[in-house]
Formats: structure tokens, C-alpha cells, sequence
């Protein structure tokens, strides 16, 4: 956005949403880095998942009604999370359902800009 730019009250909202929702996938990265050390310590890995739900069910909620797409790759990491099997092949999958939102938020956030922007008047005028 160059600095004539701004973004209409919809775009506002977008961007809120989107800001919050990335602090909320870096929270969530944080726990499945958490994870990873304990997998590779080879400790108990049980807690996680429910620290994840515990975290991600929010970020469902708060992307559903402008990002449902966004808001699905969410459910599906949750859903990993929880399942059995294998902590690597568990943890491999969770750090790409991570590294798949943060870029799905990063577009988001492109394309916001770009659908909701509106030129400022010049001052002059």
C-alpha cells in the first residue's frame, strides 16, 4: 500500500481479523516447536494435542465467518493433532499444516489490501 492508500472500514475488519489470527498460528507453532523437542528427548508428547486444541479451537471461531478456507486448514491441524500414530510423521505434518496457514494468512492479507483499498484525498483539493 503506498501512502496514499488506505483500506475501506471492511478491509479494517479483515485485517484485525487476520492480525489476531496470526498471533494465534504463532502461538500455535510455538506448541509443535515445544513438541518437536519433546519428540526428539523422546518424552511424552500426549499433552500437546490438547494444548493445541485448546489454542486452535479460537482461531476456527475467529477465522470462520470471513476465512472459511483459512478456517478449515485450522480444523484439519487440530484433527492431526489429536490423531494417533507416530509422534515424527505427527509432527512433520503439523509443522506443514503450519507453515500452509501462515502462508494462506500471508495471501489473505495481499489480497485484502488490495481489494480494500481506497485512494485519500489530497489535502490541496
Amino acid at each position: 500500500m503506498s501512502s496514499g492508500t488506505q483500506l475501506d472500514g471492511a478491509g479494517l475488519a479483515k485485517m484485525a481479523t487476520l492480525e489476531e489470527a496470526t498471533t494465534a498460528l504463532q502461538r500455535l507453532h510455538g506448541i509443535v516447536e515445544r513438541m518437536a523437542i519433546a519428540v526428539r528427548s523422546q518424552q511424552n508428547t500426549a499433552q500437546f494435542g490438547m494444548q493445541l486444541r485448546r489454542s486452535g479451537g479460537p482461531l476456527v471461531g475467529l477465522l470462520k465467518g470471513q476465512f472459511g478456507m483459512i478456517s478449515d486448514q485450522v480444523t484439519a491441524l487440530l484433527l492431526v493433532a489429536t490423531r494417533g500414530g507416530g509422534d515424527e510423521a505427527k509432527l512433520r505434518s503439523l509443522r506443514e499444516s503450519v507453515a500452509q496457514i501462515r502462508t494462506a494468512l500471508e495471501i489473505a492479507v495481499a489480497k485484502t489490501k488490495e481489494k480494500h483499498a481506497i485512494e485519500e484525498k489530497d489535502a490541496a483539493n
